[in-house]
């Protein structure tokens, strides 16, 4: 049922930005009388799901969800008509448009998805307003896993600032120092001010740690995996856990690095229940793990900090996060092509964009991966490449500039060789999401 409902979310969301995409690529082709003889949501190689023609558009939906396409009369596309291109020029045929328009047609669908993530990220300030952990709130201090002890972090630490930048959120200080290049870490750690180096070898773990540095907090029980010694000892679901032997414990790390002490001996654990301290004792296996969860509900330890908007300063706050989102996934792009930090590896394909969703429908959460995927594809459409937007965008931008028009022929290998790019970038993503699923 999980993988039902990621999956329903990811092709709604693909719908909505591929429909307006082409949408936009559409308007601007009737807007300077431009015929536009198909529009597709999904490739149709073959055969398609559906099609009706109206008018002089045949509209249609294929089966191959890799995308849509219009097809515009007199240009060289993906569709590789070249009978058409050995015609004399018609007037309604792109070939035959004034350069400024054929670049605004080809830029059509970058501007509707970029137009479409401010609207939608205005939208739900409007509706939701935006909710946040401070940095500021956490006063239990970190949790850090063995990469973040390395470098100098410990449990309990309180982080101030990445660089001496107060960072307000605190989900938000690993992507700055991925994508600021952070240098240093500034930290409480009991009343003392430390300043921690983050080496510059760090980034390429750093962008696959899950648990770098998580926040501190109370161990609740929030469920126990199959065969777990603390739910055959006894322990219930909301139980919270206060001593181990002797010692007192308060958070979720104490306990774990607790226990690892006492691999194969019996241990006494006391438990908060309700209002009743509770003793159970149990052995503890090999892997130092009593199987259980932690609750990691954030509502429950810290307070939030919500702003809330009406809908004329929802259109601003919009707008602004739209901006900010942009500037961000383009700093994420140049990792990718700067071999030191190894983000090529975790570059994915459609699995990875289907996880991002939530295994429950939520219709935030919806609609901000989908504002966001919506500057993803306006950037990656935008990018050079023959046989996206960006390639068809720069051979026009020459044409303005030298005043010459590419050659049919040198556009025609150019578009061929644009889809072999693409494909073999899909294949390397989806073939990465693949070996993923075995590691």
């Amino acid at each position: 049922m999980e993988i039902l409902v990621k999956t329903g979310q990811f092709l709604l969301a693909i719908s909505i930005l591929v429909v307006l995409h082409e949408l936009g690529h559409f308007l601007f082709a009737k807007l300077f009388k431009t015929r536009v003889e198909k529009f597709y949501l999904f490739f149709n190689p073959g055969f398609s799901l559906f099609k009706k023609q109206i008018g002089e558009t045949e509209y249609g939906i294929g089966w191959l969800p890799l995308g849509g396409y219009v097809k515009i009369s007199g240009m060289i596309d993906e569709s590789m008509d070249k009978e058409q291109m050995k015609q004399p020029a018609q007037p309604y045929e792109f070939r035959s448009k004034p350069t400024w328009q054929r670049l605004l047609i080809m830029l059509g669908g970058v501007l509707v998805n970029f137009v479409l993530a401010l609207v939608i990220y205005s939208a739900i300030l409007y509706t939701w307003g935006d909710q946040f952990l401070p940095t500021k709130n956490v006063n239990n201090g970190i949790m850090v896993d063995s990469l973040a002890y390395e470098i100098g972090l410990r449990n309990g630490d309180k982080i101030i600032s990445v660089d001496n930048k107060e960072v307000n959120d605190f989900y938000q200080i690993i992507p700055f120092i991925v994508l600021n290049d952070g240098k240093t870490i500034q930290v409480d750690r009991n009343g003392e001010k430390r300043e921690i180096p983050v080496p510059q070898s760090l980034i390429p773990q750093l962008l696959k740690a899950t648990d770098f540095i998580e926040v501190r907090i109370p161990f609740y029980i929030a469920g126990f995996s199959k065969e777990s010694k603390a739910d055959e000892a006894g322990m219930q679901i909301g139980d919270q856990i206060i001593g181990l032997n002797e010692s007192s414990i308060k958070f979720f790390d104490e306990f774990k690095d607790s226990l690892a002490k006492y691999k194969t001996q019996e241990v006494k654990v006391a438990l908060l229940r309700e209002t009743d301290t509770i003793y159970v004792t149990t052995v503890v296996p090999d892997n130092g793990l009593l199987g259980i969860g932690p609750d990691g509900t954030i509502t429950k330890f810290f307070e939030l900090e919500r702003n809330e908007y009406t809908f004329i300063e929802s259109i601003p706050a919009g707008v602004n996060k739209g901006l900010e989102t942009f500037s961000s996934y383009l700093k994420q792009l140049k990792l990718i092509f700067s071999p030191k930090t190894e983000a090529y590896k975790s570059l994915g394909g459609f699995i990875t964009i289907g996880k991002i969703f939530p295994s429950t429908w939520d219709w935030r959460a919806f609609w901000n991966l989908t504002a966001f995927l919506s500057i993803i594809l306006a950037i990656m459409n935008v990018l050079p490449i023959p046989a996206l937007d960006g390639g068809h965008v720069t051979f026009l931008l020459y044409e303005m500039i030298t005043g010459h028009k590419p050659s049919d022929k040198f556009l025609e290998y150019a578009q061929i060789t644009g889809m072999i790019i693409l494909l073999a970038l899909l294949i390397y993503a989806n073939g990465n999401d693949i070996v993923r699923l075995f590691n």
